[in-house]
């Protein structure tokens, strides 16, 4: 591999305008497919075969108008409250939304409050007037039984007279048909009466079911609509999103603020923001102060942002026909960005040293792409594996992301080893400043300035941070696993979630309408849970509509639920459904037990009354995803590490250093996660990190965090262990191998994770609230593992362990290839017709 890299180098520094022209060409081509074919992303995170997406398609088939997804927007009317100008306003703009095409219907708040104040008074005067309409039938029941009496007592007299019957009924037949109409019109009474009973049993029940739901604040400050769309809230297109903003936004002529949900005003169309420039801005003044000028910082800067043009273009031309989440182009960003900066930095730092020990200009990008390039190869390879095994755990939109990113950081690899050389090959000697060139030429003529080199070489190797830590190997050592084991005793408590509108900036117009929808109406409203049920065939409507009310009976006697409402019912009376609001928000823990109690609460609905039940919605569907993905996330760890030790084996030919390695990710990762729990679910520097409503870890934030952090981990494994391999197979003792290899590759991996942090530290205060939290995960994560893992660590116990940690059975060695990850061989071969001096990095 390493020579067909040289090769590769060598033609895409000769033949770099070829190479160049390709590049535009493909840049060109994603470009064009992304602007022509690109479609709109959500954040739909459903799994198919749960039970959440099984009764979203029975109610799309049994019930399509109550199908759709819905959203609420909350009106705040200040202190003087709702008057009817106010009120008018609010229900003119609900009614206006109703005319956007995509909109199903609207729920006016104030109508709706006015039915459920009315309802207890209605009752009462329903009862009233059933009381004194049993009272007037009683009246006219007991005179019809007086009057029938009467005739009773009539005829038996006309009959002891000796009348006949023809003339009995001559003299009493009007007064027959006059007790006959009586009866008749009784009997008429008692029919209304015993209707009437039913429909006031039925208002009661009503009554009884919407007990504690409020559509407008018992202080008539603050009104909550719905919003019923035609699709699933993700696939609302943005335009229609914006339209519903600036109808609502309309009452503010009226004196009335109006707030969206996070449903609503949710935009995933850009991806890139002020936050993520600015991580790229220090990335650059990092670069600059490591590489002297500023062509040699922008190249690195350059070639990252082709590869990520190329990668996310791709990801964006393939949204019209995925369904892709709005993370998948971020998190292919942001690994696209830190992996395609470092990559192209290693092969440019190592040819930049080559060119000032004099090295022909054509054979320096060559052999830093055969060398180097070979590690970027092997590095960029994990990354890739680790994000493709996302497709394991069988979740759709986990696999499409991983994919998504993946093919990003292929990309990038591909930039780095042709790209990069060709570009080299462009700038020539101006990646270099004259003053570089002047006081290299003139190191290189010293005489006897070999020797000098290695003494100087040989200082450096024994002081800084790697002569600390070998000087104190187990100070080092202890110091730092205490570290991590404090950082990662939060993630004990960690706890899984999909984020609500509590967790979007204090300032946004998502967290104000939940803010004064928990305050003013319960945190439930933020979350309502859709429960579907199935009731049995041949239910006329009284017993359909009693069957809803004793599902929703049931369902209210659920411990923290506050209301379970029916909704709909379709024609045919065999679907039905309820919402059903929860004493909590839909991303709390109390929720999430709340929707296990109901589904067991099914079988007893079952047994009882001979309904099935279901829930879907997102409430539910969120909590059953962040079931899944923690479900998902021992095998995927285990996937990854056993990937881990089999490659690191294959590398570097030990034992020791794969378990090494795959411990030190292991601590890094519990220190990730520890800090994640403390920050964004214990509110720990919230006021810092913009955390205003701590709550549970994004749910998919841990599994994407195993594979990008065991990628990168092993980036810098690699680039610091195999220095130290590389000097021991030379000679040097094993502990001064130690030594010498850290002090090769300290300055290129502490650039390279200064870069990776800076930009994903950018993510950190992303305008997506969704992407924050895994900005925060892969900066901090980076910045362990580079620092307190690979560069303390690893050469403390490398230090401690000597020869023994290069140990590997004979039987073992025999079998295994020699993969030469550094390309040391190619290096030996060429350095005799080069003349050039060793180098690493």
């Amino acid at each position: 591999m390493a020579s067909f890299l040289y090769r590769l180098g060598k033609f895409s520094y000769r033949r770099r305008w070829l190479v160049i022209s390709i590049w535009l060409a493909v840049l060109v081509a994603v470009g064009g497919s992304a602007a022509a074919f690109h479609g709109t992303m959500s954040n739909n995170f459903t799994i198919p075969g749960t039970e959440t997406q099984r009764m979203a398609d029975k109610l799309k088939e049994a019930l399509p108008e109550a199908s759709g997804g819905s959203a609420s927007v909350v009106f705040d009317a200040g202190d003087s409250g709702f008057d009817q100008a106010k009120k008018d306003a609010v229900g003119a703009a609900l009614e206006k939304l109703k005319g956007i095409p995509d909109v199903q219907s609207t729920v006016n708040p104030f109508t709706t409050q006015e039915q459920l104040d009315k309802a207890p008074g209605d009752i009462a005067a329903g009862e009233a007037k059933a009381a004194e309409g049993k009272a007037q039938l009683d009246a006219g029941r007991a005179q019809l039984t007086a009057g029938e009496a009467q005739l009773a007592a009539a005829e038996q007299q006309l009959a002891a007279s000796g009348l006949t019957p023809a003339q009995i009924d001559a003299q009493l037949g009007a007064q027959r048909a006059q007790l006959a109409a009586t009866k008749e019109k009784l009997d008429a009474g008692d029919k209304e009466a015993a209707d009437g009973a039913v429909k006031l049993a039925l208002g009661k029940r009503q009554a009884e079911a919407s007990e504690g739901l409020r559509f407008v604040s018992s202080d008539n400050k603050a009104a909550v609509a719905q919003v019923q769309f035609k699709t699933s809230i993700n696939a609302v297109d943005p335009a229609v999103r914006e339209k519903v903003q600036e109808i609502v936004h309309e009452v503010s002529s009226a004196g009335v603020t109006a707030y969206a949900s996070k449903e609503i005003t949710e935009d995933v169309s850009e991806i890139f923001g002020i936050a993520e420039i600015v991580g790229v801005a220090v990335a650059a003044l990092v670069l600059i102060l490591m590489l002297g000028t500023l062509i040699a910082a922008g190249l690195p800067l350059v070639m990252a942002l082709v590869g990520v043009a190329v990668g996310v273009g791709g990801t964006f031309a393939l949204t019209s026909v995925i369904d892709m989440s709005s993370i998948s182009p971020m998190l292919a960003l942001m690994l696209g960005l830190a992996v395609g900066i470092d990559y192209s930095l290693f092969i440019v730092n190592r040819h930049r040293t080559q060119l000032l020990a004099g090295m022909d200009g054509e054979e320096s990008a060559a052999l830093a792409t055969g060398t180097s390039g070979n590690a970027v190869l092997f590095a960029g390879l994990t990354v890739i594996i680790a994000l493709a095994a996302l497709v394991v755990p069988g979740l759709p939109f986990l696999a499409v992301m991983g994919v998504a990113a993946a093919a990003t950081v292929g990309v990038a690899v591909v930039v780095a080893l042709t790209l990069t050389p060709a570009v080299l090959g462009l700038i020539g000697r101006r990646l270099i400043s004259k003053r570089a060139w002047a006081k290299a030429a003139k190191h290189n003529a010293e005489p006897g300035h070999e020797a000098a080199d290695r003494e100087r070489e040989e200082k450096r190797s024994s002081g800084g941070w790697g002569g600390l830590v070998t000087r104190h190997p187990w100070v080092s050592l202890i110091a730092s696993v205490v570290l991590l084991g404090a950082l990662a005793l939060p993630a004990s408590q960690l706890r899984l979630a999909l984020p609500d509108g509590g967790s979007e900036p204090v300032d946004s117009q998502a967290y104000k309408a939940y803010d004064l929808t928990r305050s003013s109406f319960g945190e439930g409203m933020t979350g309502p849970i859709i429960v579907v049920a199935e009731f049995p065939e041949g239910l006329n409507e009284n017993d359909a509509k009693n069957k809803q009310y004793d599902v929703a009976g049931q369902l209210r006697s659920v411990q923290n639920v506050i209301a379970a409402v029916p909704v709909a019912i379709s024609d045919d009376h065999r679907t039905a459904v309820f919402q059903v609001i929860p004493k909590e928000g839909p991303a709390s823990a109390g929720t999430v037990q709340v929707v296990s109690d109901l589904r067991g609460k099914g079988q007893t609905i079952h047994d009882d009354l001979g309904v099935t039940i279901g829930l879907t919605g997102q409430t539910a569907g969120n909590i059953d995803v962040s079931a899944k993905l923690g479900a998902a996330l021992p095998p995927y760890l285990a996937i990854v590490v056993g990937l881990s030790l089999i490659l690191l084996l294959l590398v570097f030919r030990s034992i020791v250093v794969p378990l090494l390695a795959t411990g030190g990710f292991l601590l890094s990762l519990a220190a990730a996660f520890g800090a994640v729990v403390a920050v964004y679910q214990w509110g720990w520097l919230g006021t810092v990190f913009d955390v205003a409503n701590p709550g549970a870890v994004l749910s998919f934030l841990p599994i994407i965090l195993i594979g990008v952090l065991f990628g990168l981990a092993m980036d810098y494994q690699v680039f610091i262990t195999s220095g130290m391999r590389e000097s021991f197979m030379h000679g040097e003792s094993a502990k001064h191998a130690v030594r010498t290899g850290f002090s090769h590759a300290a300055a290129v991996v502490t650039a390279a994770a200064i870069i990776m942090v800076s930009v994903f530290s950018g993510f950190i205060f992303s305008h997506l609230t969704m992407v924050r939290p895994l900005g925060f995960a892969m900066a901090f994560g980076v910045l362990i593992d580079a620092f307190v893992v690979r560069m303390t660590i690893v050469p403390a116990i490398m230090y401690l362990l000597g020869e023994k940690a290069w140990w590997l059975p004979k039987w073992l060695g025999r079998i295994l290839p020699d993969v030469d990850v550094e390309g040391a061989k190619l290096e030996r071969s060429d350095r005799s017709k080069s003349g050039s001096e060793q180098l690493v990095h």
